[in-house]
């Protein structure tokens, strides 16, 4: 690729790529070829002026290096990526926006005054026609208003009033469409599929392989737990999926042979092996986003009562009116009212407020599904927080392997990753990593595995019961036996760390011990949320009652629970529910999503399993839990500037009514004050919330 260098400083680069013109996808290619560096920390790219800004780690050579490399035709990126980039979408609006106000004031400054009254009676027809059908159906709501000041207007014969109301009314409906539909759009790619592994069935073996080598009429076995990856058709197996992804029901749908299964949804109970129908997840993306267009995530309360209001407020604004005429006789002191009404910057600023509320949430990596949980996180009292892969590191590992039945530990090491791998838990993937780093390369010899939720996995090895799991599910559930001559070596195993039971045929073969460090964020973290206006924070976990005590001190939590269920988990929040208080769950795991599907607001760690994310209201990055404090400070900010523009409103509009009614200006100011504070508060409620 050809290009100048327009500004550098260390750490930073702005280039001019050297090409006639560059198109939406060429700037969404050139993104995606950075942005999937591993040195590249961001990279924005402006298609119009074909500059790409980019922020690196490194050496400046490397960078030029990779610029230079780069050809448009050598780079493949996901059709998906291409699809819904939104950089159209965002340049449609913005010219949309451009267009409106460049003719409004050339219709202003260079066309005669006859020609000017027939735009505008013409323009008319759509407001007028709204207001008529709206009347139709027995309600006096906001299009009557907006009607019958634009209708009132013409009929004085006042051109400019009635231009001005109709070109802010269509400036904020610009505004309004376009602010929901990047945000709906960023919530639904957020959302999208993004399944890089998956089982694929080669005879009696379950083979993992990269999602994009999967090809059309492929067997692929879904676990318990797992995301489906393709739509298809169920070969086998029997499954209870979780389709609130798409239908937004939350109750699962029980699948068996021959039934349908859609890309996105998740298996919550049994596995199925599926004949995979399509293998392009590009139509998820307008599943989702058709579900959330339809569905009432995106409303939070408030703004469901701003529109009520606003609709609530119409009749008092059009008797009004009357009063005023009635009383003083004035027209011009009459259309004062008429001009000034509460509805439209309710009506406008509130969902805008909100949905800017996502999407600054999302510049944080976290991703909010609607705005009822930004309000219910503002309100929340209480937050609850999973143990291992929330509170601790993402990432545990293996620091040892005891071996009780005199085999190796590698050996050992190999059969319990050869289960564990098969399923989405953070101590799983750590016994797994052990293996990989030891180069324990194993078959699939096991028959099929099961998985106990929050237990542990049983299946058969050589003809051999073979259960790995928690002491509890080993040693109580399984009845497992510690050998006689260990019984000594059981009692030594060290303490400090978390600990994995491997029994064959009822008799313990390995503990494997797993350190599962705590975040270093972890204690501010907690500490910053009581500050946030957090009053009870819990910590509930599966392990032992001294690894949960020990965490428990280090981390400030006002209670903590150890080895739990999942219903116990979700039994608790439901508890706290019914004492009045709001409930926030962190977790990331599949024992974790009956109380994160309780709670009001469920936040799951991205890494986590997939079930979580999927039944969770919220998801943020696995990297730091800061970002759960971020989320805090946004939605108590967007609260605070929810309540200051209800009173700006009411204050503001209020004041431009008597000073009409008194005569101090005329009906065509009071217009254009009110339609521009509409305009200024819905142009600030799209501000950032967090400086």
């Amino acid at each position: 690729m050809r290009f100048v260098i327009k500004h550098e400083i260390k750490g930073r680069i702005r280039i001019h790529v050297m090409q006639n013109r560059m198109t939406y996808e060429q700037a969404d290619i050139l993104q995606y070829y950075l942005s999937t560096q591993k040195f590249v920390t961001s990279v924005k790219v402006q298609e119009r002026v074909q500059d790409a800004t980019i922020c690196y780690v490194g050496s400046r050579e490397d960078m030029i290096d990779t610029l230079r490399r780069f050809q448009y035709e050598n780079v493949e990126v996901p059709e998906v990526f291409l699809k819904n980039s939104g950089r159209e979408l965002n340049q449609l609006y913005w010219d949309k926006l451009v267009n409106k106000v460049v003719l409004h004031i050339g219709s202003k400054v260079f066309l005669p005054y006859p020609l000017k009254a027939g735009i505008a009676a013409i323009k008319s027809v759509k407001y007028l026609w709204k207001g008529i059908t709206t009347l139709a159906k027995g309600k006096i709501e906001v299009p009557v208003l907006d009607a019958t000041a634009i209708g009132v207007s013409l009929f004085r014969n006042d051109i400019n009033t009635a231009g001005s109301v109709m070109f802010l009314l269509g400036i904020g409906e610009i505004l309004e469409e376009w602010t929901h539909k990047k945000s709906v759009d960023d919530l639904a790619r957020s959302m999208s599929l993004n399944v890089s592994k998956v089982w694929l069935c080669n005879g009696q073996q379950e083979i993992l392989v990269p999602a994009t080598e999967i090809k059309e009429s492929d067997l692929v076995r879904v676990h318990m737990g797992n995301v489906i990856p393709f739509d298809g058709t169920v070969i086998s197996g029997e499954a209870m999926v979780n389709q609130a992804s798409l239908t937004g029901e939350s109750m699962p749908v029980r699948k068996c042979k021959d039934g349908f299964v859609y890309a996105g949804t998740v298996v919550e109970e049994g596995e199925l092996t599926i004949r995979v129908k399509e293998v392009n997840g590009s139509s998820r993306f307008e599943k989702i986003v058709t579900m959330i267009e339809e569905s009432e995530k995106l409303k939070s309360s408030l703004e469901g009562k701003a529109e009520h209001l606003a609709d609530k407020l119409v009749p008092y604004t059009l008797a009004g009116t009357g009063l005023t005429y009635l009383f003083t006789r004035n027209v011009t002191k009459a259309l004062s009212i008429l001009m000034v009404d509460f509805s439209c910057a309710l009506k406008l600023a509130m969902p805008i407020s909100v949905l800017s509320a996502i999407r600054e949430a999302s510049v944080y990596n976290v991703t909010v599904k609607g705005g009822k949980y930004l309000e219910a996180m503002a309100e929340a009292d209480t937050v609850v927080f999973d143990k291992t892969g929330t509170l601790t590191k993402a990432q545990p590992t293996v620091v040892q392997v005891v071996s009780f039945n005199g085999e190796e530990p590698d050996e050992l090491l190999r059969i319990a990753a050869c289960l564990e791998e098969h399923f989405p838990h953070s101590m799983a993937k750590a016994v797994v990593d052990a293996a990989k780093e030891k180069n324990l390369i194993h078959e699939e010899l096991h028959s099929k595995v099961e998985y106990i939720v929050a237990h542990g996995i049983s299946s058969m090895i050589n003809h051999k019961k073979v259960v790995i799991g928690s002491y509890h599910f080993v040693f109580e559930d399984e009845n497992c036996r510690i050998p006689k001559e260990y019984q000594e070596r059981f009692e030594e195993l060290p303490g400090e760390y978390s600990h994995l039971y491997l029994a064959i045929e009822n008799e313990l073969a390995a503990v494997i011990c797993i350190e599962d460090p705590l975040r270093e964020e972890a204690a501010a973290v907690v500490n910053s949320l009581k500050k946030a206006g957090i009053s009870k924070v819990v910590m509930m976990t599966g392990d032992s009652e001294r690894t949960a005590k020990a965490i428990a001190e280090r981390v400030g939590v006002d209670e903590y629970y150890a080895e739990v269920l999942p219903e116990d988990k979700a039994g608790f929040v439901e508890r706290e529910k019914a004492k009045g208080r709001k409930v926030i769950m962190i977790g990331d795991g599949i024992n974790d999503s009956p109380a994160l599907s309780a709670a009001d607001v469920g936040i799951a760690i991205s890494d986590g399993a997939e079930i979580a994310r999927e039944i969770a209201d919220v998801t943020i990055g696995a990297d730091d839990l800061y970002e759960i404090v971020t989320l805090k400070a946004i939605s108590n900010a967007l609260m605070k500037r929810i309540h200051k523009n209800y009173r700006t409103i009411v204050g503001f509009n209020a004041g431009l009514i008597v000073l009409g009614v008194a005569g101090v200006i005329p009906p065509t100011t009071s217009a254009l004050l009110h339609n521009t504070s509409t305009l200024v508060i819905s142009l600030k409620s799209m501000e950032n919330l967090l400086s």
